[in-house]
């Protein structure tokens, strides 16, 4: 039960900030900070009393009987480390949103409904159940941006839902294959996995779940909400977009596409390796040549959830290991990387432009270096946790892929590293290149340091990616428990 407090907590968060007067703004952050608090503080506990490499805190009730759907609810070491994630989004989100005011009541409500969304897909173990928490996750994704997002945040807000959507459809096929494929009459995740599915029709309908999953975890070429969405998004919408929603389209493809058809996924693997790649420096290199610096975070979000892709597309332990582990790692640190771009940069100096930016450094010197340090844990370097789920991720496809798939990713690593100091040498040591009254203006002026909700945020995203680059173990001896147990599946 503990578990499914996390749901229970942030839709009873939405619903309280949702019915407070509009204009009590201080009680409205309160609230909604206790409400995140209390998620991360319920997930954190989760972590303390796992074991594994089982599942734990099941809760099993009929809901609808007569169609073979039931209210089953669990974690493991595969959805623990993204319950973690979650948490730390959803606190660090309300914090760089600190002095919102604009509609507050009503941004927290569906901001709240969201993240409960997000935990029940996390912890849902019947797939009727799994789709019907996809759903809530979907809609106030919309409204956060088309009320609440900048510049063309009606096109994108329509953009991300309908893309949305038209995966949301193909898992629907999906799903209703597997409900009468497997001839049990249930959506129970853990008995379709026991189902004798036969070759062919794995081979069929793991294609159609994978990719209905893959479009919201942003795989090329259905990639392109991605970037437009969080441009246009408010700084938590963002957050959570990159942190977490993605994640909920990568881990449906781990848990139920590769878990349920996992002959189908062993026949499709190579084909995923090439998107996989494909998102990797694909997204790397389009990320080098934008100039609005949300854009630059947005494919970058794209390259490095190819790693994902490409760790689940190796099908063993250790690729599949380094995939969850990524999926954790670009969670903390995306979301950082768009919080200080949003908000701590944006709202200084009104433009998102890198040729408007002018020496940064010399008036932000704070915030310029830990946005320097949040881009080298972008880049993957050693102490952080994107090096770590990298290398796992790398090693995996040394193994069981092709050698031009892994050099491809290196192309993709190589890349990431010119893009990330490039941005960085242009956003905060450069001279501004814009001639205009603007980059004038920004050329003379003096801004103030973080606030105490931005460092706390910053202290809470940057500090949980360092801990897990120096002790992975945190989080990998529980994945790798609960992976062992897929891939005696895939080698059976």
């Amino acid at each position: 039960m503990t578990a499914l407090l996390t749901v229970i907590i942030s839709f009873l968060g939405a619903l309280v900030c949702g019915l407070m007067p509009a204009g009590l703004h201080r009680r409205i952050r309160w609230v909604a900070l206790l409400t995140a608090g209390l998620g991360l503080a319920t997930a954190f506990c989760c972590a303390l009393r796992y074991s594994g490499p089982d599942m734990v805190d099941e809760i099993n009730s009929t809901w609808i009987a007569s169609l073979g759907v039931s209210f089953v609810t669990g974690y493991d070491g595969i959805s623990l480390p993204l319950l973690l994630v979650t948490g730390l989004v959803a606190v660090s989100g309300v914090l760089f949103t600190w002095n919102l005011d604009h509609r507050a009541n009503q941004f927290y409500a569906f901001y709240f409904a969201l993240i409960g969304g997000v935990y029940g897909v996390f912890l849902s173990l019947d797939l009727f159940l799994l789709f019907v928490f996809y759903e809530i996750a979907i809609v106030p994704k919309y409204f956060l941006i088309a009320i609440w997002g900048g510049a063309k945040r009606e096109y994108a807000a329509m953009k991300l839902v309908m893309y949305s959507f038209g995966g949301s459809a193909l898992l629907l096929l999906g799903m209703l294959a597997l409900y009468f494929g497997s001839g049990l009459n249930t959506f129970n995740l853990l008995e379709l996995m026991e189902a004798n599915f036969s070759g062919g029709f794995q081979s069929v309908v793991f294609p159609i779940l994978f990719l209905g999953f893959a479009i919201l975890a942003g795989m090329w070429p259905f990639h392109t909400w991605a970037p437009t969405g969080h441009a246009a998004a408010p700084t938590a919408a963002s957050m959570l977009l990159a942190g977490v929603v993605m994640k909920l389209g990568a881990y449906g493809c781990l848990r139920v596409a590769v878990g349920v058809l996992p002959e189908g996924a062993m026949v499709w693997a190579p084909w995923i390796a090439v998107f996989a790649v494909v998102n990797i420096v694909y997204g790397a290199l389009v990320a080098l040549r934008q100039e609005d610096f949300k854009y630059v975070i947005g494919y970058s979000s794209v390259s490095h959830m190819g790693f994902v892709l490409l760790g689940i597309a190796t099908l063993n332990l250790t690729g599949m290991t380094g995939a969850v582990l990524q999926m954790f790692s670009h969670g903390v640190i995306g979301a950082l990387l768009f919080a200080l771009v949003g908000t701590v940069i944006y709202s200084r100096t009104q433009t998102r432009m890198l040729d408007q930016l002018h020496r940064l450094i010399d008036r932000m010197p704070g915030i310029a270096w830990v946005f320097i340090v949040a881009g080298l844990a972008s880049m993957g370097l050693p102490g952080f946790s994107g090096f770590v789920s990298e290398l796992y991720v790398l090693l995996g496809a040394w193994g069981s892929l092709s050698g031009w798939v892994v050099a491809a990713a290196g192309v993709g690593i190589l890349a990431t590293f010119g893009y990330t100091l490039v941005k960085i040498h242009e956003a905060f040591f450069r001279e501004g290149t814009a001639d205009s009254e603007g980059s004038k203006r920004l050329e003379q002026a003096d801004y103030p340091p973080m606030t105490l909700p931005e460092k706390a945020g910053v202290t809470l995203l940057l500090g949980a990616s360092i801990l897990v680059g120096i002790c992975p173990w945190l989080l990998t001896n529980h994945i790798s428990g609960s992976l062992e147990l897929l891939i005696d599946r895939l080698a059976n």
